[in-house]
């Protein structure tokens, strides 16, 4: 752990990995609730780092966090969302392309996959799943798209995401679902967060 202040009340803390940001962000919001952290506005994970916010002494709980023993994530400690999806997205065939196999087989793969949610970002709602292996890798549309349809399933990189809501965007779309993923009046408002895992169900495409 590199932890790095920011500003007067912020500490950033940089990791090698994102199973890495996983378990330190399990772990600081277990001792939140237990009460062995200092009091703190917010705790957000990203690809590489955890941002806390809000602390009275940053530098202090630098100390504090060489001595911790973190332990690593395993699957009981996460709760699990399934979403439906049609596998009807206009990029399915170039994924299938890339990955050297049938758009079938793409379905398979994606939803044989236990996925969980990195870290949260780009819009309300929109977690970065992982759990792909490395060689179904796939990079990201040349040319973005002006207006991304609202529940398409995309993939970029390392991660899976669903578009909680239409925008621009430039990920391979390889299906859709009517699951919302951010509802204000919901409580929380977002269905995934960090940590949450997640299969992707096949559903018959009308």
């Amino acid at each position: 752990m590199r932890p790095l202040p920011v500003g007067e009340h912020g500490l950033l803390i940089e990791l090698d990995s994102a199973a890495e940001v996983e378990a330190l962000h399990a772990e600081l919001l277990r001792r939140a609730a237990d009460g062995a952290l200092p009091p703190l506005r917010e705790i957000v994970p990203a690809a590489r780092t955890v941002l806390l916010d809000g602390l009275a002494d940053p530098r202090g709980l630098i100390a504090e966090l060489a001595a911790w023993d973190i332990p690593p994530l395993t699957a009981g400690d996460r709760p699990t969302v399934e979403i439906p999806v049609r596998y009807d997205g206009p990029d399915l065939a170039d994924v299938a392309a890339l990955w050297g196999v049938t758009p079938d087989e793409v379905v398979r793969l994606h939803s044989a996959t236990e996925f969980h949610v990195a870290f949260c970002g780009f819009a309300p709602g929109f977690g970065y799943l992982t759990g792909l292996p490395e060689r179904l890798h796939v990079p990201r549309r040349d040319t973005p798209r002006t207006k991304v349809p609202v529940g398409s399933v995309a993939l970029a990189g390392p991660y899976t995401g669903v578009y909680p809501r239409s925008s621009p965007g430039g990920w391979q779309l390889i299906g859709t679902t009517g699951t919302v993923l951010w509802d204000p009046r919901r409580e929380p408002a977002a269905l995934l967060a960090p940590g949450t895992r997640v299969r992707f169900v096949p559903q018959e495409t009308a």
